[in-house]
């Protein structure tokens, strides 16, 4: 499929720039299996639902992803910008860099931020390999826990770039740019769907008799790549880790088959709930990672409610909205939001979005 048909113009100014305050006051647009699109509050949530539904969430954790150096050792010491994206082991992440020109294999970079002191002041990298693109393997001069503390007081929030062109990250997004559920440390951009969750929605929830299931996939920076290519077929999707455990596999599955529903809380979850979904439609442990790339003609085994945020024009999570959905819905219920004052992206509005079938 061609890429500009995933394209549509958004104004500036519905792009969010802060969150909702409570954040399940944000609204939420239904889009039902038949195309009827309901405006709604977040808080709303539970009477689109029903008893035995089964939520799924990322329990992911943002780490502070984004880091200020210079390269040392050399006749100059450009400065340099860095974004961890993936963990690769104990002292070496996949990262992209600013600018990539500078550096060669070999070169060494000394991360500081003055004004926070981290263990010996500063954090050296040696870059151990170059790719395209931008993106570097750095080897760090700190191992496992040494270096989780030096990258969280060295490190700052890694907003999305719609976010961080407008103004910078400040206090306010340490909470903000997280979930109520994050606890495994390791993404680098929030699973934004569950940032509407409040412990009041969650009781109103559990209430009703929803469950709650935790999975893990540690969101990249590749989430927020346009598609560049003309030609959807020629998109090289970024790898991200995943897991979801035998006994979230075993309840999801005992659920269905009572009844329930499975309701993806962002299209992370959904993501890695696709992984692993077995061709009868039954969900397996998961432990790996996964670049599965959904795109209309694509047949949903797992989740059967999906509810995610206004994404990207010409971006992979449009295109996986407009696979669960339909593109022709998904383009309407995109300019009715845009028309109707809709906040779009990480911090914005929400959709659930009813598969069609």
């Amino acid at each position: 499929m061609r890429t500009d048909l995933f394209d549509f113009d958004l104004p500036n100014e519905r792009i969010a720039l802060r969150p909702a305050s409570p954040r399940d006051t944000a609204r939420m647009l239904v889009v039902e299996a038949d195309g009827v699109l309901r405006d709604h509050d977040v808080a709303d949530l539970p009477q689109w639902l029903r008893p035995g539904d089964q939520l799924v969430v990322n329990d992911t954790k943002v780490i502070s992803a984004q880091l200020s150096g210079r390269r040392i050792g050399r006749a100059t010491e450009p400065k340099i910008e860095a974004t961890l994206i993936k963990r690769i082991d104990g002292s070496r992440w996949q990262a992209l860099v600013r600018p990539a020109k500078k550096l060669v294999e070999g070169d060494r970079i000394r991360f500081g931020n003055e004004g926070r002191v981290c263990l010996l002041g500063h954090l050296d990298a040696e870059v151990a390999h170059k790719g395209g693109e931008g993106e570097v393997t750095l080897s760090f001069s700190f191992h496992g826990p040494a270096l989780n503390q030096a990258i969280a007081d060295l490190g700052a929030t890694p907003l999305p770039p719609y976010i961080a062109s407008k103004r910078a990250p400040d206090a306010r997004d340490m909470d903000d740019y997280q979930t109520m559920f994050a606890q495994n440390e390791g993404a680098v951009a929030a699973p934004t769907a569950g940032l509407h969750f409040t412990p009041a929605l969650e009781g109103a929830l559990r209430a009703r008799g929803i469950g709650f299931n935790r999975v893990t996939l540690h969101v990249g920076a590749g989430t927020f790549l346009p598609v560049k290519a003309e030609d959807i077929e020629g998109h090289r999707m970024h790898a991200e880790w995943g897991g979801l455990s035998a006994e979230t596999a075993a309840a999801l599955n005992a659920a269905r088959a009572a009844g329930g529903r499975i309701v993806a809380v962002g299209t992370t979850s959904l993501r890695l709930l696709e992984s692993a979904a077995r061709e009868d439609a039954t969900i397996a442990p998961f432990e790996g990672d996964t670049a599965i790339f959904i795109t209309p003609g694509y047949r949903f085994r797992a989740v059967d409610i999906l509810m995610t945020n206004f994404h990207l024009p010409r971006s992979t999570l449009f295109m996986l909205v407009s696979a669960f959905s339909g593109l022709d819905v998904m383009q309407r219920a995109y300019a009715h939001a845009i028309a109707g004052g809709y906040r779009f992206y990480s911090y914005g509005d929400a959709c659930l979005l009813f598969r069609k079938h």
